[in-house]
């Protein structure tokens, strides 16, 4: 099934960077990176997936679904930065975009089978929210503060929103579809990947381990201070990081 995605966009002429959110969240978190000298400098896609922000809603979802709307978005020569499930939408889409110049992942660690994800996320309860339908007010605050540092200045209720306002299906539909098998092979993804991967980490991130990310062999760039909500953490520090991927491209 075609998507026609929403997008915010930034006004820069450079490569285009395509920016993919997270689980019940939304293009809004790139705002940092499309109003600054990266969005200014790069032409930067910040997409809504199915059933977030502004785009429709799908009959059906999982990673598959969510990685063919992706690739049909996707330009060529394009540099694709995915956070948290937008990570995993980008390692799922990576095989049917041959014509990508690179990838950047964080808060998303690749998983070979369901059972990966006891052992690549941390056993933190604001987890289960991601993979319920309807929420509560007080479930999207819980959820919130899970994606931020323990210490951060960053209030909780910029997400709140977002988390609100996507279709509980999304939510359900992704557990089902993990839970019958209806994902790739991410770290097998991940090794055969012929084009660059940056696989970045908030030091402070409450729901990804870290142990896990190392454990995979590949480097792993760490911000320390920062959470799992990079983007909105941390937006100089990641474009300037990104910047200097691009630059080696």
């Amino acid at each position: 099934m075609a998507f026609e995605l929403a997008f915010r966009g930034s006004a820069g002429a450079g490569r285009p960077v395509v920016l993919v959110h997270g689980n019940s969240s939304s293009s809004a978190v790139w705002q940092g990176l499309l109003d600054g000298p990266f969005g200014e400098r790069f032409h930067c896609l910040a997409v809504d997936l199915p059933g977030h922000g502004a785009s429709p809603r799908a009959a059906d979802y999982s990673l598959p679904v969510y990685a063919s709307a992706l690739a049909d978005f996707v330009p060529a020569g394009a540099v694709v930065v995915g956070w948290s499930l937008g990570g995993h939408a980008a390692l799922h889409a990576a095989r049917s975009l041959p014509d990508a110049a690179g990838f950047v992942i964080f808060g998303t660690p690749p998983i070979a089978t369901a059972a990966s994800l006891a052992e690549a996320f941390l056993p933190n309860p604001a987890f289960a929210v991601g993979f319920q339908g309807e929420v509560s007010t007080a479930d999207a605050i819980s959820y919130a503060n899970a994606m931020l540092a323990p210490e951060s200045t960053v209030s909780p209720d910029l997400f709140v929103p977002d988390i609100l306002a996507t279709d509980p299906a999304a939510r359900t539909g992704l557990a089902a579809s993990i839970g019958d098998g209806r994902f790739v092979n991410e770290v097998e993804v991940v090794s055969e990947l012929t084009k660059p991967l940056l696989v970045l980490h908030g030091g402070e991130d409450q729901l990804v381990s870290l142990d896990y990310l190392r454990s995979l062999g590949r480097p792993v760039e760490v911000f320390e201070g920062v959470g799992h909500a990079v983007p909105v953490e941390a937006p100089s520090l990641l474009a300037e990081r990104l910047t200097e991927f691009l630059a080696t491209l």
